[in-house]
């Protein structure tokens, strides 16, 4: 998934190639809902994605809950306190994931739901301003609109010098990062990797 180049999948390459070091890898980043389709429709064998972007035909396995943050201009008022009250994003430009990238269900995306959850449930109406489809967009548009987005703490992988995170005051939102496959899918590689999914995630985790 886009953003966990550098975070799960080294240590995903490195467990196939200790096992098998033959093997030839080719690697698809694109989001949660695109690979979810690719899974159902055999293009890949295995992702990191989101649980919820997923469909019937697909098992998963569940690596880790990821807690957002507010992304937002390094020299922005709100980035002097050390955690920001959800009220206080209310009136600022709000840069959000894209709605229209849509799973296999036909939903938005479990991101895009997850954040708008989270603002329903704490009584906010925000129409985003700007809505991208990648995060490198979202840090672009953070420092060219001196916006302020909800994301994942993953997405500081893109952290450009001129934006920095803090986190939410009180209970903020999780979202899931699972591996996912397809049930029939027979591949003895994928059950190789498969059965090594709890050591990988605990390596990956500490």
């Amino acid at each position: 998934m886009i953003g966990h180049d550098t975070t799960w999948l080294p240590e995903a390459l490195k467990l196939l190639r200790d096992e098998l070091p033959n093997i030839h890898v080719v690697i698809s980043t694109q989001n949660s809902p695109q690979l979810a389709a690719a899974l159902l429709h055999g293009g890949i064998d295995v992702a990191f994605l989101r649980r919820e972007d997923g469909s019937d035909d697909l098992d998963f396995l569940p690596l880790a809950e990821e807690l957002f943050e507010v992304f937002l201009p390094s020299d922005h008022s709100l980035a002097a306190k050390n955690a920001i009250d959800v009220q206080e994003l209310v009136g600022e430009t709000f840069i959000s994931v894209s709605g229209t990238a849509l799973s296999i269900s036909g939903k938005q995306p479990a991101l895009r739901r997850t954040i708008d959850r989270y603002l329903k449930d704490n009584g906010i109406e925000i129409r985003p301003s700007h809505e991208v489809d990648n995060l490198g967009g979202v840090m672009s548009l953070i420092v060219s609109t001196r916006g302020i987005a909800l994301l994942p703490l993953y997405a500081k992988t893109f952290l450009p010098d001129s934006v920095t995170t803090r986190p939410l005051q009180g209970i903020g939102p999780k979202i899931d990062l699972s591996v996912g496959y397809r049930k029939a899918n027979p591949s003895p590689i994928l059950r190789l990797f498969l059965s090594r999914v709890d050591e990988f995630a605990t390596k990956v985790s500490r």
